[in-house]
Protein backbone atom coordinates (compact mmCIF):
# COMPACT_ATOMS: atom_id res chain seq x y z
CA UNK A 1 0.00 0.00 0.00
CA UNK A 2 1.40 3.31 -1.01
CA UNK A 3 0.77 6.84 0.12
CA UNK A 4 -0.29 7.50 -3.46
CA UNK A 5 -3.03 4.86 -3.20
CA UNK A 6 -4.23 6.36 0.09
CA UNK A 7 -4.28 9.88 -1.37
CA UNK A 8 -6.15 8.68 -4.45
CA UNK A 9 -8.95 7.42 -2.18
CA UNK A 10 -8.91 10.50 0.05
CA UNK A 11 -9.15 12.80 -2.98
CA UNK A 12 -12.56 11.36 -3.86
CA UNK A 13 -14.14 12.41 -0.55
CA UNK A 14 -14.55 16.05 0.51
CA UNK A 15 -15.05 14.88 4.11
CA UNK A 16 -12.07 12.67 4.98
CA UNK A 17 -14.21 10.56 7.32
CA UNK A 18 -16.25 9.40 4.33
CA UNK A 19 -13.19 7.55 3.06
CA UNK A 20 -13.20 5.18 6.03
CA UNK A 21 -14.64 2.09 4.34
CA UNK A 22 -12.58 2.36 1.12
CA UNK A 23 -9.43 2.88 3.19
CA UNK A 24 -10.32 -0.07 5.41
CA UNK A 25 -10.42 -2.23 2.28
CA UNK A 26 -7.00 -0.92 1.25
CA UNK A 27 -5.48 -1.57 4.67
CA UNK A 28 -7.07 -5.03 4.79
CA UNK A 29 -5.53 -5.93 1.43
CA UNK A 30 -2.11 -5.20 2.89
CA UNK A 31 -2.18 -7.78 5.71
CA UNK A 32 -5.18 -9.88 4.72
CA UNK A 33 -7.08 -8.53 7.72
CA UNK A 34 -7.41 -5.32 9.73
CA UNK A 35 -4.72 -5.31 12.37
CA UNK A 36 -5.05 -3.22 15.53
CA UNK A 37 -2.18 -1.06 14.26
CA UNK A 38 -4.00 -0.52 10.97
CA UNK A 39 -7.18 0.55 12.75
CA UNK A 40 -5.24 2.98 14.94
CA UNK A 41 -3.45 4.39 11.87
CA UNK A 42 -6.74 4.82 10.02
CA UNK A 43 -8.30 6.57 13.00
CA UNK A 44 -5.36 8.96 13.29
CA UNK A 45 -5.33 9.68 9.53
CA UNK A 46 -9.06 10.42 9.46
CA UNK A 47 -9.17 12.12 12.85
CA UNK A 48 -11.82 9.78 14.24
CA UNK A 49 -11.77 7.70 17.41
CA UNK A 50 -10.24 4.23 17.02
CA UNK A 51 -13.44 2.75 18.40
CA UNK A 52 -15.31 4.16 15.40
CA UNK A 53 -13.04 2.21 13.04
CA UNK A 54 -13.50 -0.91 15.17
CA UNK A 55 -17.28 -0.48 15.15
CA UNK A 56 -17.35 -0.31 11.36
CA UNK A 57 -15.01 -3.30 11.11
CA UNK A 58 -17.22 -5.44 13.33
CA UNK A 59 -20.47 -4.33 11.68
CA UNK A 60 -19.61 -5.42 8.13
CA UNK A 61 -18.94 -9.07 7.19
CA UNK A 62 -16.43 -7.97 4.56
CA UNK A 63 -13.82 -6.98 7.15
CA UNK A 64 -11.62 -9.45 8.97
CA UNK A 65 -10.10 -8.85 12.38
CA UNK A 66 -7.91 -11.93 12.32
CA UNK A 67 -6.00 -13.79 9.65
CA UNK A 68 -8.09 -16.04 7.43
CA UNK A 69 -7.71 -18.20 4.39
CA UNK A 70 -6.44 -17.15 1.01
CA UNK A 71 -10.09 -16.91 -0.04
CA UNK A 72 -13.18 -16.49 2.06
CA UNK A 73 -16.17 -18.52 0.95
CA UNK A 74 -19.24 -16.56 1.96
CA UNK A 75 -22.56 -18.36 2.05
CA UNK A 76 -25.67 -16.24 2.45
CA UNK A 77 -28.06 -17.66 5.01
CA UNK A 78 -30.67 -14.91 4.93
CA UNK A 79 -34.33 -15.71 4.29
CA UNK A 80 -34.36 -16.40 0.52
CA UNK A 81 -31.19 -18.44 0.63
CA UNK A 82 -32.26 -20.29 3.78
CA UNK A 83 -35.59 -21.25 2.23
CA UNK A 84 -33.85 -22.58 -0.87
CA UNK A 85 -31.24 -24.75 0.84
CA UNK A 86 -28.37 -22.62 2.16
CA UNK A 87 -27.98 -24.83 5.25
CA UNK A 88 -27.51 -27.94 3.12
CA UNK A 89 -24.93 -26.07 1.00
CA UNK A 90 -23.09 -24.97 4.15
CA UNK A 91 -23.11 -28.53 5.52
CA UNK A 92 -21.69 -29.86 2.26
CA UNK A 93 -18.97 -27.17 2.25
CA UNK A 94 -18.11 -28.09 5.83
CA UNK A 95 -17.77 -31.76 4.80
CA UNK A 96 -15.66 -31.04 1.70
CA UNK A 97 -13.41 -28.48 3.39
CA UNK A 98 -13.16 -30.30 6.71
CA UNK A 99 -14.01 -27.18 8.74
CA UNK A 100 -17.04 -25.62 10.38
CA UNK A 101 -18.39 -22.24 9.33
CA UNK A 102 -16.13 -19.56 10.77
CA UNK A 103 -13.00 -21.69 10.50
CA UNK A 104 -10.04 -21.80 8.12
CA UNK A 105 -8.80 -24.94 6.40
CA UNK A 106 -5.55 -26.48 7.66
CA UNK A 107 -3.77 -25.56 4.41
CA UNK A 108 -4.77 -21.91 4.86
CA UNK A 109 -6.60 -21.74 1.54
CA UNK A 110 -10.17 -21.16 2.62
CA UNK A 111 -12.23 -19.62 5.39
CA UNK A 112 -15.89 -20.58 5.37
CA UNK A 113 -18.30 -17.88 6.57
CA UNK A 114 -22.04 -17.59 7.00
CA UNK A 115 -23.02 -14.08 5.97
CA UNK A 116 -26.13 -11.98 5.69
CA UNK A 117 -27.64 -10.93 2.40
CA UNK A 118 -25.30 -10.79 -0.60
CA UNK A 119 -27.86 -8.89 -2.67
CA UNK A 120 -28.62 -11.67 -5.11
CA UNK A 121 -31.82 -13.11 -3.64
CA UNK A 122 -33.18 -14.00 -7.08
CA UNK A 123 -30.35 -16.52 -7.44
CA UNK A 124 -30.59 -18.10 -3.99
CA UNK A 125 -28.78 -19.82 -2.44
CA UNK A 126 -25.76 -17.67 -3.19
CA UNK A 127 -22.05 -18.05 -2.51
CA UNK A 128 -19.52 -15.25 -2.95
CA UNK A 129 -15.79 -15.85 -3.23
CA UNK A 130 -13.87 -12.61 -3.64
CA UNK A 131 -15.62 -10.68 -6.41
CA UNK A 132 -17.25 -13.81 -7.86
CA UNK A 133 -20.86 -14.81 -7.19
CA UNK A 134 -22.25 -18.32 -7.62
CA UNK A 135 -26.03 -18.53 -7.70
CA UNK A 136 -28.63 -21.25 -7.37
CA UNK A 137 -26.01 -23.41 -5.69
CA UNK A 138 -26.99 -26.88 -4.57
CA UNK A 139 -25.02 -29.28 -2.38
CA UNK A 140 -24.13 -31.26 -5.52
CA UNK A 141 -22.36 -28.16 -6.93
CA UNK A 142 -20.04 -27.78 -3.95
CA UNK A 143 -17.38 -30.36 -4.87
CA UNK A 144 -16.83 -28.83 -8.31
CA UNK A 145 -16.74 -25.31 -6.92
CA UNK A 146 -14.15 -26.21 -4.29
CA UNK A 147 -12.05 -28.00 -6.91
CA UNK A 148 -12.21 -24.93 -9.18
CA UNK A 149 -11.07 -22.71 -6.28
CA UNK A 150 -8.21 -25.06 -5.44
CA UNK A 151 -7.01 -24.91 -9.04
CA UNK A 152 -7.11 -21.11 -8.91
CA UNK A 153 -5.06 -21.18 -5.72
CA UNK A 154 -2.24 -22.95 -7.54
CA UNK A 155 -1.86 -19.83 -9.72
CA UNK A 156 -1.90 -17.31 -6.87
CA UNK A 157 0.94 -15.12 -5.74
CA UNK A 158 2.64 -16.61 -2.69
Amino acid sequence: MTEEAIQAILSRYPDRRSALIPLMHLYQEEAGYLTEDAMRALAARLDVPTIQVAEVATFYDMFRLKPGGWREIWVCHNLSCALLGAEQVIRRLEEVLGVSAGETTADGLFTLKRVECLGACGHAPVIQVGPDYFGSVSPSDVDGLVEQLKQQSADRDP
